[in-house]
């Protein structure tokens, strides 16, 4: 069965609109999302590497854009939709917290304690951020299909449309290959410490390993029908994500300063939950729909990490100290 038919006609939105418009509907999807705060605040926001000293390191807004652009490549290739695709891509990590993945492993933990635990993972954010948070409360008010790609680019259940199957692979295929080169810029790793089934696979830098394993999805999903690397890659491509995480993600020169993010986003939490009168006033009308803690939560993730800190300075460290 070929599931690679492209998706050109939308399900709708959950608030109708008027038609007319010179746009087709994921077209508008993506100026929504372009135009949104939350997507300007990613340009601000970390990617792996916490305060990066030089300007060439990645962050979310930069990883952003490096998706769209290997997932568009991907879709034009196999003849799927475009701008579903750059859509979903586009709008997948706006609800990111400050501090890459620290981030939101702090606020997941924040959110499982008291008597009524709750949960953060990004994904979900994200939908959040474009249903619930942006336009004052009001929401983007964006196609099925770009929600569900946002929703789906990972976790257990995979997107509804092969365009965002794409993204959810494209997402992968980049943040191995950037972060594995801010790695060596870093020098956290060495060219040497690069496995050779990963040289041997795909290649010896970044851009030959990206074209490698674009063109082994275009080949392959051609052939059976459906988003996929071909078995004879994904054996290295998984050996590849299982390096990055022993190699990077976990390494504690990588991720030394990590320890210290829990302890500022908790004192940032617990400030705005027992002073729920300085929330801005979007945050307080959300507070009082979905909860305080979901309001709290929805506020603080948002932050970029150079806020996040201004924040804490201001509200825990005296101005003679600054």
């Amino acid at each position: 069965m070929n599931n690679l038919q492209p998706t050109n006609i939308s399900l709708g939105r959950q608030r109708e609109e008027p038609a007319g418009d010179i746009r087709n509907p994921f077209q508008r999807d993506v100026d929504r999302i372009t135009h949104s705060k939350s997507f300007r605040r990613l340009t601000h926001k970390t990617q792996v590497f916490l305060n990066p000293e030089g300007d060439h390191y990645r962050t979310r807004l930069t990883h952003t854009l490096e998706v769209t652009r290997i997932a568009r490549t991907i879709s034009r290739a196999l003849g799927l939709n475009e701008d579903l695709t750059e859509a979903i891509a586009i709008g997948h990590d706006l609800g990111h917290t400050p501090f890459g993945h620290a981030g939101e492993r702090a606020l997941n933990e924040i959110l499982g304690r008291g008597a009524e635990p709750l949960s953060f993972r990004h994904n979900v954010q994200s939908l959040r951020v474009v249903d619930r948070i942006e336009k004052d409360g009001r929401g983007l008010n964006l196609t099925l299909e770009t929600r569900d790609g946002i929703l789906c680019h990972t976790g257990a259940k995979r997107p509804d449309t092969a365009e965002g199957c794409v993204v959810r692979l494209s997402d992968r295929v980049a943040y191995l290959n950037h972060d594995l080169d801010d790695a060596l810029r870093a020098g956290i790793l060495g060219e040497a410490d690069i496995p050779n089934e990963v040289t041997c696979a795909f290649g010896d830098t970044t851009s030959e390993r990206i074209d490698t394993i674009v063109r082994d999805i275009v080949e392959y999903s051609r052939t059976v029908g459906e988003i996929a690397l071909s078995p004879s890659r994904v054996l290295a491509f998984d050996g590849f994500y299982h390096f990055m995480f022993d190699a990077v993600y976990r390494n504690p020169v990588a991720k030394g300063e990590e320890s210290k993010v829990l302890g500022l986003m908790e004192a940032i939490f617990a400030y705005f939950e027992q002073n729920p009168d300085k929330l801005p006033p979007d945050y307080r009308t959300i507070a009082e729909a979905d909860g305080l803690r979901r309001a709290v939560a929805d506020y603080v993730s948002g932050m970029t990490d150079s806020y996040a800190i201004a924040v804490y300075e201001r509200l825990f460290i005296p101005n003679a100290w600054r």
